[in-house]
């Protein structure tokens, strides 16, 4: 199992419709794929905004390239998405999940 991590900050009037988004747009594609296992959505508030990490669960790094591509630690971060951020991560990580 491995687990890949991205953090994004939001304005703070945009943090809700952030959530919103990963809700009804991004969450219900990534169920639809092989090999995607769940997903945790974490906030917290910062002088700036609100600061997100995104935790997906994938059966394998092959699955995580059949959705990231060949580049899969290039963060996968749609244009309205990028509307909403302040700042986010370029790419992600990956980690190994050992228990």
């Amino acid at each position: 199992m491995i687990c890949r991590l991205w953090r994004g900050l939001t304005r703070p009037e945009e943090a809700d419709r952030y959530v919103e988004h990963l809700r009804r747009q991004t969450l219900p594609q990534l169920r639809e794929l092989p090999g995607f296992v769940d997903a945790s959505i974490l906030r917290r508030e910062v002088d700036r905004g609100a600061e997100f990490l995104i935790v997906t669960r994938w059966q394998s790094l092959k699955a995580i390239e059949q959705f990231a591509g060949a580049e899969f630690t290039v963060a996968v971060v749609p244009p309205e998405v990028q509307r909403l951020m302040i700042d986010y991560d370029r790419s992600v990580r990956h980690y190994e999940v050992v228990e």
